[in-house]
């Protein structure tokens, strides 16, 4: 990865605005919050000024774009639309060879145990909850 000095900023506020406007999202704190993001540091990334490196990836998130895109187009590559993670022959796209069902499964695990783990009190129906939700999301912001 280029040192941040040397990353175009500009190109990813241009594409991201682009993107924004395709989604029909309006640039708000509603949706800004949705993403876990401040509608600051959104509003950062569209005027081409750095964020840390870990809200980016919400930023993928809020624009349907795969994980590590808006790191990408700094690099001067282009974004993955989520929708195009299923073609594995697009650029950039790269799919696990586990089943997806396998996928989901470890995941509801990992969720599991990092609950039991930390969470004291909480139902095994309230961890089941959570671990579905948790897949649900992660498959909705195309992670899994």
């Amino acid at each position: 990865m280029p040192p941040t000095h040397e990353r175009d900023y500009e190109r990813l506020a241009q594409l991201a605005k682009r993107r924004r406007a395709e989604l029909g999202l309006p640039l708000n704190d509603k949706n800004a919050r949705a993403g876990g993001l401040s509608n600051r540091t959104w509003q950062r990334v569209e005027k081409g000024l750095e964020i840390r490196d870990t809200n980016y990836s919400k930023i993928d998130g809020l624009l349907q774009w795969a994980p590590g895109s808006c790191l990408r187009i700094l690099e001067g590559a282009d974004p993955i639309p989520v929708a195009e993670m299923g073609d594995t022959t697009a650029a950039g796209v790269q799919k696990s060879p586990l089943p997806q069902e396998v996928i989901d499964e470890k995941v509801r695990d990992t969720v599991q145990l990092a609950l039991i783990a930390t969470a004291k009190g909480t139902t095994a129906e309230e961890i089941r909850e959570m671990s579905e939700y948790v897949v649900r999301a992660l498959r909705d912001r195309g992670l899994i």
